[in-house]
C-alpha cells in the first residue's frame, strides 16, 4: 500500500467507498510526491475510481510483473463495456423472444420481428468487438 504525505488530513474531502480489506497486504510504502506529481496521481486515481494509495499500489504493482500499467484501467473498461453489451443482448433477445412467439400463435409476422432481429445482429458483433479487444489486451 503506498501513501503520500500532504499538509491536509484529508477530513473534508469527501469519502470514497473502499472495499473490504483481506489483511494480505501488511506492508507498507512511503512515497514521496511534489505538486506536480501529486495532482497527477489524483487525477489518474479518480479517473479509475480508486484510493491514491490502491492506484499507485497497482500501477506498481504492474510495473512490477512487467505489464503496462494501463492494463488493469483498460481492462476494467472492457469489462465495463462487456457487462453493458450482456444486458442488452438479454433484452433484446426477451422483446425478439416476444415476436417470434407471436408469430409462431398467429402465423402473422409482427413489425417488430425484423428490427429485433437486425438489433440482435449488431449487438452480437459488438459483442465480437469486446471479445477481440480482451484478447488483445491479454497478449
Amino acid at each position: 500500500m503506498a501513501e503520500t504525505t500532504t499538509g491536509n488530513t484529508g477530513r473534508g474531502a469527501p469519502q470514497r467507498s473502499r472495499r473490504p480489506r483481506d489483511g494480505s497486504r501488511r506492508h507498507k510504502v512511503e512515497l514521496r510526491l511534489n505538486d506536480e506529481e501529486l495532482e497527477l496521481l489524483e487525477e489518474a486515481a479518480s479517473r479509475s475510481g480508486r484510493a491514491r494509495g490502491a492506484h499507485a499500489a497497482e500501477l506498481t504493482i504492474a510495473a512490477l510483473r512487467g505489464r503496462p500499467a494501463a492494463d488493469s484501467a483498460a481492462l476494467r473498461e472492457i469489462l465495463r463495456e462487456l457487462y453493458n453489451a450482456a444486458g442488452l443482448v438479454r433484452r433484446i433477445g426477451v422483446n425478439l423472444n416476444q415476436a417470434v412467439a407471436k408469430l409462431n400463435a398467429t402465423g402473422q409476422r409482427s413489425g417488430d420481428l425484423v428490427p429485433y432481429a437486425a438489433e440482435s445482429i449488431r449487438l452480437a458483433e459488438r459483442l465480437d468487438t469486446v471479445a477481440e479487444e480482451i484478447r488483445k489486451a491479454l497478449r
